[in-house]
């Protein structure tokens, strides 16, 4: 077995406290800075950046996931290429927020309160191969570690003629022809049938349709806002390639003591992965498709302790902000040092709330360790170092910027939380302005004028009609929201009767 130090980046001189003398004071020692009041922040911040649910945002988040199923069923029908009973990942937070590992560089301007309220990443599988009998070609021979091509040489013709214009081909010496799922052709094909089927959308409305606000490509996924009521609601819709069982290159992984063992079963951790549209730095674009555990995550994410979360996301909006330029540290970075943080600490040291200034200060020496050493190891395929191809001089330069947060921390908190009461101040405003507009529009609103889009909403009268219909409902859906934060809801639809959804929310059926 890997020691710690292998395994995992190890603290950074000065501790999470700054030692047992300092904590003894409430002080931290690199900064000065008192404990409880890094710790009060911590608490401030994450009391503004939480989400409350009523039942009115539930019935607005439910009539937004069911018309991006209904658009994903007509995609379907479109030309058959997907399947045709899938299953997606609905998880909470858009790939911005790191819950998918892709490059977050190309996702543009999108920000909460300005742009959104709530942010959601769907995994929409192309290519969904769960049936064992059927033999798949990872092939990793010119890609960097947690990254593969994907060969349909071994899929039948008919697989194969389908998804033809979505490959690349590669013709080999003896004659034979092998065609490469291309993650850029699949996500160039997955935008244009969206935009097809917005379109047919558009010409037959239908009662309590959401408005789409905005829809774009981003790289290779393509991000949704629609505003369904007082809701602005962001999905990040990404196209991937479904497995069941585990990856032959992760199950080292597997031999080695976890943070979850006893609390989750194993089958819950290796009960599936992805294969994501992104490439290495070093890597084909065209052909090049990057391993993703997302499903797994949120299974581990259950025995993550509450304080040691909530040190995260307070730490996360720090880092993020003052490294967003260049881009090179991103949200899916930071949760592996959460990841790898678990495993070495014990759990009762994290799950204690007076702990939480040393966890946060903790996880900045983590970072800047993993910055001076150049080296950010994956998780699950820790050969995978995620900050390889950082220059010199980028390195330098992040690292100065994290020092500058290590020593004075209770500065850059109160900015965050001053930029979180902003964000919730302006997202305050869009609603009461959109409020307001209801009100003057009345019903011309809802005739479906207006110009740019899917025609006006109808969906303040639906949702009423809703409510009459089945109150339950919402209470329901309340509190599958309220009582699963961050947890992956599985939903199994078939696309010709999507008002009958299964949820799965972990392991249980709703």
């Amino acid at each position: 077995m890997a020691s710690g130090a292998e395994r995992a980046p190890a603290a950074g001189g000065g501790g999470g406290g700054g030692g047992s003398a300092a904590k003894s004071l409430g002080f931290d020692f690199r900064s000065s800075a008192r404990l409880q009041d890094i710790e009060r922040l911590i608490h401030e911040f994450n009391k503004h950046d939480q989400r409350e649910y009523d039942d009115q945002r539930a019935l607005e988040i439910h009539t937004a996931k069911d018309f991006i199923f209904s658009m994903l069923g007509m995609v379907q029908k479109l030309d058959g290429k997907l399947p045709v009973a899938n299953e997606y990942l609905l998880l909470s937070g858009s790939v911005r927020e790191g819950v998918v590992d892709m490059d977050v560089e190309q996702l543009g301007d999108f920000a909460r309160g300005a742009d959104y309220d709530m942010d959601f990443t769907l995994l929409v599988p192309a290519l969904k191969l769960h049936d064992r009998n059927q033999p798949v070609t990872l092939d990793m021979r010119c890609s960097a570690p947690c990254h593969s091509w994907l060969s349909l040489r071994l899929f039948d013709e008919a697989t194969i003629s389908k998804w033809r214009g979505c490959c690349t081909t590669v013709e080999h010496p003896n004659g034979a022809t092998n065609h490469f799922f291309s993650p850029l052709k699949v996500a160039d094909w997955f935008h244009r049938s969206v935009e097809v089927v917005l379109g047919e959308m558009q010409r037959k409305p239908q009662r309590g349709m959401p408005r789409v606000e905005r829809v774009e490509q981003k790289g290779t996924l393509v991000s949704m806002v629609l505003v369904v009521g007082s809701s602005r609601i962001l999905y990040d819709i990404v196209p991937v390639v479904s497995f069941k069982g585990w990856p032959a290159v992760a199950q080292s992984w597997l031999m080695e003591n976890h943070f979850w063992d006893g609390k989750i079963t194993e089958e819950e951790v290796i009960g599936g992965f992805y294969l994501v549209p992104a490439s290495s730095p070093s890597g084909c674009r065209d052909n090049e498709w990057r391993l993703s555990f997302a499903r797994s995550e949120v299974q581990m994410k259950k025995c993550i302790p509450t304080p040691f979360m909530q040190a995260f996301q307070a730490c996360k909006a720090i880092v993020l902000r003052l490294l967003s330029r260049p881009q090179a540290v991103g949200p899916y970075q930071l949760r592996s040092v959460v990841l790898w943080a678990c495993d070495r600490l014990p759990s009762g040291f994290l799950g204690q709330e007076s702990n939480e200034a040393a966890l946060l200060l903790g996880l900045l020496d983590d970072v800047l360790h993993c910055l001076v050493n150049k080296s950010c190891p994956n998780y699950f395929i820790p050969q995978c170092n995620m900050f390889e191809h950082f220059t010199d001089e980028t390195v330098l330069l992040l690292a100065r910027k994290v020092s500058s947060v290590r020593s004075d921390p209770v500065e850059h908190l109160s900015t965050a939380v001053e930029q979180v009461k902003a964000a919730n101040a302006v997202r305050l405003e869009a609603h009461a302005a959109a409020a307001a507009a209801a009100a003057a529009g009345g019903s011309a609103a809802s005739a479906g004028g207006g110009s740019g889009g899917l025609p006006g909403s109808q969906s303040d009268g639906a949702l009423a009609d809703i409510r009459g219909q089945d109150d339950r409902l919402a209470k329901k859906l309340q509190q599958l929201v309220t009582e699963n934060p961050g947890k992956s809801i599985s939903v199994f639809i078939n696309p010709d009767d999507v008002t009958k959804p299964h949820f799965r929310i972990d392991d249980k059926f709703f």
